[in-house]
């Protein structure tokens, strides 16, 4: 039986090879333009997560410091804001319910910084960021005012 033959209906069961490479052209141009914006969402909001973070830990050390006459110490760190200091006579805490890690799994560091400028805050809380490694140039530390150093 030859393809004359048949009716139209059934000389078009199938897609052509041209439609098939038009239809795959088609979705490779959408994932080209769609794929690149996707990609750096995940990045970017576990930035802003992590200042989010950074910022309700900063709270929690002026609380602290309202509370005790101190700052917490270099030593203890953060861990007094959840755990009673034993030479601290008035604490209101825990001031937060738990340490938690940064978005990509690494503790927060919390420094005491000598000479600030006016302004500035006497302490530091840091990330370390995508690459997970305190003080490297391959990418930027989060610190405690949302930017890098």
């Amino acid at each position: 039986m030859s393809r004359r033959s048949l009716p139209l209906s059934a000389a078009r069961r199938a897609f052509t090879l041209i439609e098939l490479l038009l239809v795959l052209v088609i979705l490779a141009v959408l994932a080209a333009v769609v794929v690149p914006n996707l990609i750096g969402r995940g990045e970017k909001a576990k930035v802003t997560a992590t200042i989010a973070d950074i910022q309700a830990l900063k709270g929690a050390v002026k609380a602290f410091e309202t509370d005790t006459g101190r700052l917490p110490n270099e030593q203890a760190g953060l861990a007094e804001l959840v755990i009673r200091p034993a030479d601290v006579a008035e604490w209101h805490g825990p001031y937060v319910d738990k340490l938690n890690t940064d978005k990509w799994g690494t503790a927060y560091q919390y420094k005491l910084v000598t000479g600030t400028e006016q302004g500035n805050l006497p302490f530091d809380i840091i990330s370390a960021g995508k690459d997970m490694q305190f003080g490297t140039e391959d990418d930027l530390d989060i610190y405690s005012d949302g930017n890098g150093k």
